[in-house]
């Protein structure tokens, strides 16, 4: 089923592509419109967006996530539980987007950098392409328990090619391959470097709200691993002033390679978690 999804989904933009008279002219046709507003957000749910902050836009971003909804009402159906992630993202400039955050989930330290390759125009370039990488420093490990410990073991890199399309006022498309790379597995069999695929959209319900959904596909777990693929599905607010996003989702990490790497959440055993990402941008 999944397969056919992304079969589907990537046949979506090899469409986009083939149907391009002249791509070239189109790039170079100073009269076309970039395209705007494809994403209200900076992250779809887990996955970055291909949306920038404007330069010298400062966003403060808290994110949370509850337990799971199966703990029952003893833990209050996960709300006794939680993880937290408190991120500041800086435009450098329109195309260029700068963050620094801290999440509670492995007392995880990630900066990143999101930079434009190319937008989508009205009647041009078909696509938005962004790159994207992050590090991510995690702070709880100790010598107790890796005796062998070096600063080097705490750090995981992650690579994305996000490529967008807004196909209508209302829906948008995305897709990320993906390349991230731990310095230490929790799996011993699990290679370091591990690869996936990330797919998502934002479908417009009025003026206020969209629907949102992403998922990623781990194209080389090990067969020991406990780890899922994270699928998160939910709702954006935008209240003028910030973006509040609402969903549930199987992951309880926030920043890349926990997310990418590390969900262990399974949603046919309601392994599920409410969450939000308060967005407000200064």
């Amino acid at each position: 089923m999944l397969k056919n999804f992304f079969l589907c989904f990537s046949l979506f933009f090899v469409n986009v592509f083939f149907a391009q008279d002249d791509l070239l002219n189109g790039l170079e046709d100073s009269n076309n419109q970039a395209v705007e507003s494809a994403f209200k957000s900076l992250k779809i749910v887990n996955l970055e967006s291909t949306k920038l902050a404007s330069k010298k836009d400062l966003y403060f971003i808290v994110s949370h996530r509850f337990g799971y909804l199966n703990d029952g009402f003893e833990n209050f159906f996960g709300l006794d539980n939680a993880t937290t992630q408190i991120k500041m993202v800086y435009g450098v400039a329109n195309d260029l987007t700068v963050h620094l955050a801290r999440s509670t989930f492995g007392k995880t330290y990630d900066l990143g950098a999101k930079y434009r390759i190319v937008n989508q125009k009205n009647n041009g370039f078909p696509v938005t392409i962004v790159g994207y990488n992050s590090l991510a420093i995690n702070s709880a490990l100790n010598k107790d328990n890796f005796p062998l410990l070096e600063f080097k073991h705490r750090l995981a890199y992650n690579t994305q090619l996000l490529v967008s399309r807004k196909f209508n006022e209302k829906l948008t498309l995305e897709l990320a391959p993906t390349f991230f790379y731990e310095n230490l597995v929790v799996i011993p069999e699990q290679n370091n470097a591990q690869y996936a695929i990330g797919a998502g959209g934002r479908y417009k319900l009025s003026k206020r709200f969209s629907l949102n959904m992403d998922y990623v596909a781990h194209l080389n777990r090990a067969k020991e691993s406990v780890f899922k693929n994270p699928l998160s599905v939910g709702v954006d607010l935008d209240t003028g002033g910030h973006i509040f996003q609402m969903f549930f989702t199987n992951s309880s990490a926030m920043h890349d390679a926990g997310y990418l790497g590390r969900t262990s959440g399974d949603w046919g055993k309601g392994e599920i978690s409410f969450g939000f990402n308060l967005v407000r941008v200064f």
